[in-house]
């Protein structure tokens, strides 16, 4: 498993390999910066390297990388802002320089094939100013290349957060872990490929970090398919979605979980729209769930949902007392996995006020919310309790939690996990429709609300990937990412 922790918690498991599993400190540096050479000759195959280094032990790592690359014969300069160093920085720059390194103060005004930025690591916080702010503007104009050591400087290790001034790395290698500022907020765009060195720092508690969902997990969680098998085998889908006003959202909705595996995709519509899909998906089963234009609420009309074995709720219905009390309803009701999504949230939020914990204490199902920033926001200040993180979130109401983002987060309260594909394509209407009606289809076919999530996660971000490299991220849309789930699903075999 592939852990991703915040700067504090690599601090704590930096000081208990040190404290308690007894590993010198100036070891595991000399490992990092070792880890580091590696990484700069397999970027930077010949020409000059220039090392930035700052005073802490981020720098430290740095003089060794110099130092390393120096004995295997490659041209390797350093240059060191700092007016003050931790006793481990000032040990491995004397190395450096009895090896026969010199350390410049100003900055060479040379061009170089690549910089390694070694300024601050996860101890940054604040705003660069003077020479630190010198040292990054130097850093993104002096090579062709930057690699980063363990987090790009002006970038939070914690929350991805960028100060005005941050390195721009085309690789940052996360030294012992990877950190959860190279994949939340501005973090991507600083961070450039991440990368890991395992080091050998031992974590204290390891359950209790937050994971990354790659290809190797999404290949190992997904349902497995049988030669002797038939649709029944795949279970069966429920999408609620759609209005007059929203009608693409059920489409979106639908036609991703048709490209899931999923044996029946059933699409449930307001009665007055229900003739527009009429053969647009030949494959889906079309319902009215309600007279008129929107959903509304009704027990007769609803019950049809409880034999499904996965139910995705919100999609473009607009918000409504109708669909919360169907929300409502099927948390008291329903026994499989449902998925609440869009305006599914709003109602909860606008309708359920101050009573949501009360609503979920009663819950039958497995439930998974997926929100954006602006809808978890709602949700938080919707509970009874102070919420500001999913994890608080799914803890408070006993679900799955979605989170949306660069790189989307999803927890159940006990376990936390980040899935980092995708494309800035993505960000257009549609592409939550067809995230929600994907996971659908996965969690119809046996996943829990968790790993399905996870998963469609990491799928939906593959396949707008894919979709990217055919018609450029300007011009994606939320279909071109339903038509590649195909290459997403197809990739997980290589």
């Amino acid at each position: 498993m592939k852990y991703i922790l915040t700067a504090e918690q690599m601090r704590e498991a930096d000081e208990f390999a040190i404290g308690r599993a007894g590993i010198p400190s100036i070891t595991l540096m000399e490992r990092a910066g070792a880890a580091l050479a590696d990484e700069a000759e397999d970027m930077c195959p010949q020409g000059d390297i220039v090392v930035v280094c700052g005073g802490g032990n981020n720098g430290g790592d740095g003089f060794v990388c110099a130092r390393v690359l120096r004995e295997r014969g490659r041209s390797a300069a350093v240059v060191c802002i700092a007016d003050r160093m931790t006793e481990e920085c000032r040990v491995s720059r004397n190395k450096f320089e009895k090896a026969g390194g010199e350390v410049f103060s100003v900055f060479p005004r040379r061009r170089f094939a690549l910089a390694v930025d070694c300024l601050f690591g996860t101890g940054f916080h604040g705003e660069p100013t003077g020479k630190s702010a010198a040292a990054i503007d130097y850093v993104n104009s002096v090579a062709e290349k930057v690699l980063a050591a363990d987090v790009p400087s002006g970038v939070s290790g914690t929350d991805g957060r960028a100060a005005k001034r941050a390195v721009k790395a085309d690789r940052t290698l996360c030294i012992g872990e990877y950190k959860t500022g190279v994949f939340l907020g501005d973090g991507p765009d600083f961070a450039g490929e991440a990368v890991r060195a395992d080091i050998g720092i031992p974590l204290p508690e390891p359950e209790s970090y937050a994971f990354l969902t790659d290809r190797e997990e999404v290949a190992d969680i997904l349902p497995p398919r049988r030669r002797n098998s038939h649709k029944g085998s795949y279970g069966r889908a429920a999408i609620v979605a759609g209005s007059e006003r929203y009608t693409g959202a059920a489409y979106l909705a639908a036609a991703a979980a048709l490209r899931s595996g999923c044996g029946y995709t059933c699409l449930f519509l307001p009665e007055a729209i229900l003739p527009l899909y009429a053969l647009k998906l030949p494959e889906v089963l079309l319902s009215p769930v309600s007279d008129g234009g929107r959903v509304a609420f009704t027990e007769k009309n609803f019950e049809k949902l409880l034999d499904a074995d996965s139910v995705a709720i919100g999609m473009g219905t607009e918000v409504c007392e109708g669909v919360f009390e169907g929300v409502a309803y099927l948390l008291s009701r329903y026994t499989g996995r449902l998925i609440l999504d869009a305006d599914a949230l709003n109602s909860l939020a606008k309708y359920g006020r101050g009573r949501l914990e009360e609503i979920f204490a009663e819950k039958k199902c497995d439930v998974l919310l997926t929100p954006h920033p602006k809808e978890f926001s709602r949700l938080a200040d919707a509970c009874a309790q102070e919420i500001s993180t999913p994890a608080a979130l799914a803890e408070a109401l006993g679900a799955s939690v979605l989170l949306k983002g660069a790189a989307t987060v999803v927890s159940d309260g006990k376990r936390t996990t980040v899935s980092c594909s995708g494309s800035s394509g993505q960000a257009k209407g549609g592409s939550g429709d067809v995230l929600s009606g994907l996971i659908a289809g996965l969690c119809a076919q046996g996943m829990s609300a968790f790993d399905g999530g996870r998963a469609g996660a990491w799928l939906a971000g593959k396949a707008a990937e894919f979709a990217a490299e055919e018609t450029g991220e300007y011009s994606m849309t939320a279909s071109d990412e339903i038509l590649y789930l195909s290459d997403a699903f197809l990739s997980l075999k290589e």
